[in-house]
């Protein structure tokens, strides 16, 4: 008897089970063994292909790549309960306040170097929501240009290296973490310097909605203004110097360099005097509940990918995928408006461990480069998580935002960066080289 409807079976009942919000590691395990029964007792493949689990999952723990996840996470967890975060967007905001838009332009910039230094989103958004949407509301901010460069800037650390994202799409599509890093560079920089231009330009042209900051506003001045600029911006520009520059050079492999930037933010904090035993409780009790989070969906996802090829659930994608008309591009518009979609619903961890392994096959076949694949689908990601209703960073501000900021307010506020990001991403698509030349000249690992 012919099964071949099982695997599209399995893949649509773990969506249907995680879109009714069951805990994701579980549903993909649970999927995984109930199919795996179906297909032992029809016969479908050998029994001895469930007692091959193990070995597989216990194969994730010898995965050196996974390892630079515990190391960002523990860097950005550090940088922001230690108020380094806060002193970086106070002190950018006094720097460019007088010029209008200036508040919205250094959340841009604080976000772009949260994200080079942590590649967290949620830290990021949660961050600069408590700190500076109370600041830019205060002074007349429009509440949704206000919301939406938060969430737009905050979301920088899906692409921008060293990014949580990027570690696992390099792991799940079998290419260097470094030179993903190292071809996601210039996209993320101009995908950034297209986010604080469109605030500057709209600012000149409606000034209203981004004043300037009054002149009561602007105690800090002269050399005290150049002494606290110098003091809060320089230490993280060398930690990401020391993170991405080691990483460029060959140094240091990915997770090498994130030790690097782990051991670099604890100095930094102990320098600033912002080191107790309370904030690296809490900094190890945040990592600790991210990796575990992480490692668990990744048991989940191996188990479930397992069974789903042992009943040909990936040929029968592969064939699909691989005869779409159009050839490269076909797959190219399909694939990213799948995971376009589905990012409106599921993270992006559960992403890259379902979804993007079914494209990889197909994507060789093609022969796309996979760096190039790998970065589109970073930037893909990240528009996704601002898209209404559904847009994780819009959640993450959300929960942070004060009385006065409606949901309407938020999603109102991102749409313009939302288009911003879909112009910044089809350029990445036309102009592969945006990606691939600073790979082909660097040393990395």
């Amino acid at each position: 008897m012919d099964y071949e409807w099982l695997g599209p079976l399995m893949f649509l009942g773990a969506l249907v089970i995680l879109g009714i919000g069951y805990p994701v590691a579980f549903s993909l395990g649970g999927v995984a063994i109930i199919f795996g029964l179906i297909g032992t007792s029809l016969g479908v493949f050998d029994p001895i292909l469930i007692r091959a689990m193990p070995s597989r999952i216990f194969n994730i723990m010898s995965n050196f790549t996974l390892l630079a996840i515990p190391y960002f996470i523990f860097l950005g967890s550090m940088l922001e309960k230690s108020g380094l975060a806060e002193d970086l967007l106070e002190t950018m905001g006094v720097l460019f306040g007088p010029m209008r838009g200036g508040l919205a332009v250094a959340v841009v910039f604080v976000g772009t170097l949260l994200a080079a230094t942590t590649g967290v989103v949620a830290a990021t958004v949660v961050a600069m929501g408590l700190i500076s949407l109370p600041i830019m509301l205060r002074y007349n901010y429009d509440k949704g240009l206000a919301c939406g460069v938060i969430c737009a800037s905050g979301t920088l650390g899906q692409i921008i290296p060293p990014s949580v994202v990027l570690v696992v799409l390099g792991d799940q599509i079998g290419v260097s973490v470094g030179r993903l890093f190292i071809g996601s560079l210039i996209p993320g920089l101009l995908l950034a310097f297209s986010l604080g231009f469109y605030c500057w330009v709209i600012a000149q042209l409606r000034p209203a909605i981004a004043p300037a900051l009054p002149l009561s506003a602007r105690t800090v001045k002269g050399w005290a203004l150049a002494s606290q600029v110098m003091r809060v911006m320089v230490p993280p520009l060398l930690l990401i110097f020391a993170v991405l520059g080691s990483i460029f050079f060959g140094i240091a492999t990915a997770p090498e360099a994130g030790a690097v930037g782990a051991l670099g933010a604890t100095l930094l904090a102990l320098a600033n005097r912002r080191l107790s035993l309370s904030t690296f409780r809490n900094v190890a009790d945040a990592t600790l509940r991210n990796v575990t989070m992480v490692l668990f969906i990744l048991i989940g996802s191996t188990a479930f990918a397992l069974v789903f090829r042992a009943l040909d659930g990936d040929k029968f994608v592969f064939d699909i995928l691989a005869n779409l008309p159009g050839g490269v591009w076909g797959f190219m518009a399909a694939s990213m408006l799948l995971v376009f979609v589905l990012g409106f619903f599921i993270d992006f961890f559960e992403i890259c461990f379902i979804v993007i392994p079914l494209f990889v096959p197909v994507a060789n076949a093609l022969g796309i480069d996979m760096i190039w694949f790998g970065v589109i689908m970073g930037a893909n990601l990240q528009t996704s998580f601002l898209t209404p209703p559904f847009g994780f960073a819009l959640f993450y501000l959300s929960g942070v935002a004060p009385p006065e900021i409606k949901t309407t307010d938020i999603y109102r506020g991102v749409i313009p960066f939302i288009l911003i990001q879909i112009m910044v991403l089809i350029v990445i698509v036309l102009f592969p080289s945006l990606v691939t030349y600073l790979p082909s000249v660097s040393f990395s690992r």
